[in-house]
């Protein structure tokens, strides 16, 4: 009679140690399933929004990463042109995704170093995006109008003194490389030219080639053969040295402005939370898009250059240019047209 407490006793620590099996044995199970989860990404192809519209330097280089990741990764990754509102549109999308790897940004000198100075506001931050990897530095050139009398720095500088004001220049968009790039030039070389803002370089170099602009700034892949055609001239560069592709073409620096740089570089994003396991094929996937010999060799061929960074050297590397064209910024007094 005495052994029945011990009895029940004994059953109740049974049933016990069962709920505390099955829930181990529960969190065990969904422990497992996350890697596997994300082990098996990606199952549907990528997107990488573009800031810019077509035929510039950032859908260049888009299109070139966003292949070779492809094969990879073993999933498409489309480039999805979103110009305007000075990459703002393209960056609040891209912060406001899902972070499952499915949705990725070209980050951009503009969005990212020269936005945050220009605008008193903006609906992005740090805290919206995971660095992903630096993927190139692009430097900016200058050129003007077939029918525009000038055909050196020099003699533009000249033709601009002679008739402040009146001249104007083209951008891909307001707070774009090649608007911060040609204002840099203004401040330094004191000439006045106005900004005429365009949704991306292709429209920019239209007009610039029909005459209704004067001048231009962009990266060389959208100039360099429309130079070589006689359609527009190329007076400068705006990087510390004279670039492979087009090797007759000064730097601003040589020409009488020392230290003058308005190079401008790219990199990948990602929403923040982002796996750190996405995250790290998504930086695998790129880097090893830039070893590739063709993919070197077309961004030498654009006078661009191949600079892979960690997600770590990455973040570290927005905050030090995010300072640097800060001060342009306020030094220039660039406005917002």
């Amino acid at each position: 009679m005495s052994t029945s407490p011990d009895v029940g006793t004994n059953r109740s620590s049974i049933r016990l140690s069962m709920r505390q099996l099955i829930g181990v044995l529960a969190t065990v199970v969904m422990a497992a399933t996350v890697p596997v989860a994300h082990a098996a990404w990606p199952e549907k192809p990528i997107r990488l929004v573009v800031p810019y519209g077509p035929g510039g330097s950032s859908d260049v280089i888009a299109r070139l990463i966003a292949n070779e990741m492809s094969k990879t990764l073993g999933q498409s990754v489309i480039v999805d042109n979103k110009a305007g509102g000075s990459g703002i549109i393209a960056m609040q999308e891209a912060a406001r995704a899902a972070p499952d790897g499915y949705n990725i940004v070209l980050g951009h000198v503009g969005t990212l170093a020269v936005n945050p100075a220009m605008f008193a506001k903006l609906p992005y931050g740090d805290e919206d995006f995971e660095p992903v990897a630096l993927l190139a530095k692009v430097p900016m050139v200058f050129a003007v109008g077939a029918k525009v009398p000038a055909a050196t720095l020099p003699e533009f500088i000249a033709l601009a003194r002679s008739k402040p004001g009146k001249l104007n220049y083209g951008s891909a968009g307001n707070g774009s490389a090649g608007h911060l790039a040609f204002e840099m030039l203004k401040v330094t070389a004191n000439i006045d030219v106005t900004h005429v803002p365009y949704k991306g370089t292709g429209a920019q170099l239209n007009d610039l080639l029909a005459g209704n602009t004067d001048a231009a700034s962009a990266g060389p892949p959208g100039f360099i053969a429309q130079a070589k055609a006689g359609r527009i001239k190329i007076i400068a560069s705006g990087s510390p040295r004279r670039l492979a592709a087009l090797p007759t073409v000064p730097t601003v620096a040589e020409l009488g402005y020392p230290g003058f740089d308005s190079s401008q570089w790219f990199g990948l994003l990602a929403p923040a939370k982002t796996p750190p396991e996405i995250v790290s094929r998504l930086h695998d996937a790129a880097v090893k898009a830039l070893s590739v010999p063709a993919v070197r060799a077309r961004l030498e061929e654009d006078g661009s250059t191949a600079a892979p960074m960690t997600p770590t050297e990455f973040a570290k590397y927005i905050k030090a240019e995010r300072e640097r064209w800060g001060n342009v910024v306020r030094k220039s007094g660039l406005k917002v047209d």
